[in-house]
């Protein structure tokens, strides 16, 4: 970039040297930094902001990283600002030691992210997976710096059978590899179509990672007292959000029973068949579509 500037060069030397770099950049940057959080055990995060009019996070999933945003950034940059971060212990984020993995502490780093750079700005979240909890609970505890969601086969609304599969998933991360057991649990969850590409990138990418954080990041979602991914603890959870919520998933009879659980009448849940979890790679052009048409109208 030729014409960068001593400001924008400054703004990279406050990412290199751990200032909170989010307060530095403007909307257009195509710069990506790390911010550091503010308080408490916040972990410092890369993520890049491009674009501008609506304010527009996309929280990638578990084991994955922004990188999984690629089929979607061309589109939503050209039409809105997009902050795209790595959650802590994955992409180029800083990894936090062991004990640091609940959904509370992915839900401080990106509260702390929005307020160190974006004050006064309420964001769409754009979730995957993991991501769409995340942004669903950081909706429920600050509702102020969330105008809506969009839940793309987020973790939240699965009944007893994926229950069971993700306890049985949890002891085995913590019994085994990581690197093996992720890799056979998304084997049930590709669509026949997928690009075997992509399967052989996931597998790469969660053998790359520390094992710590695959282990920890998983099991909190779906068990123990404060999970909101399964049965009635995601239906109570659900009824809270008062914000416009989109949930997109992959199963009908989950859409069916999570329908009645959204409060705000721009809310909607839609089943989508032809996809594998990763809805926004296998029919890119149709999430595309379907999420921008969903932002403009809000």
């Amino acid at each position: 970039m030729a014409n960068e500037g001593p400001e924008l060069s400054r703004r990279k030397l406050l990412g290199l040297m751990g200032v909170t770099a989010a307060a530095a950049i403007d909307a257009g940057t195509a710069i990506a930094a790390p911010a550091v959080a503010q308080v408490g055990r916040t972990a410092r995060l890369f993520f890049s902001d491009v674009g501008s009019g609506t304010n527009v996070m996309l929280l990638h999933g578990w084991t994955c990283d922004s990188h999984d945003w690629s089929w979607q950034l061309p589109v939503f940059e050209s039409k809105y600002r997009v902050v795209a971060p790595d959650l802590r212990g994955h992409g180029r984020s800083e990894v936090m030691p062991s004990g640091a993995y609940s959904p509370a502490d992915y839900v401080t780093d990106i509260e702390a992210l929005i307020l160190a750079g974006y004050q006064g700005r309420k964001f769409v979240l754009v979730g995957h997976s993991m991501g769409a909890q995340i942004a669903a609970r950081l909706a429920v505890k600050r509702p102020d710096l969330v105008r809506a969601v969009v839940s793309i086969d987020g973790a939240l609304g699965f009944g007893a059978a994926a229950a069971r599969l993700f306890s049985k998933t949890a002891q085995d991360l913590a019994d085994d590899d990581p690197g093996m057991v992720v890799p056979a649990l998304f084997a049930g969850v590709y669509d026949p179509a997928t690009d075997p590409a992509i399967k052989r990138w996931h597998t790469r990418r969660v053998q790359g990672m520390p094992k710590h954080v695959v282990r920890e990041s998983f099991g909190p979602l779906f068990t123990g007292p404060e999970q909101v991914g399964v049965d009635e603890a995601s239906a109570r959870f659900c009824r809270r959000l008062t914000i416009p919520f989109y949930h997109l998933c992959r199963d009908p009879a989950q859409a069916r029973r999570m329908r009645p659980w959204f409060s705000n009448p721009r809310s909607k849940v839609e089943a989508w068949t032809g996809a594998g979890h990763w809805v926004m790679l296998d029919r890119k052009d149709d999430v595309n579509t379907a999420v921008t048409a969903w932002i403009d109208a809000l």
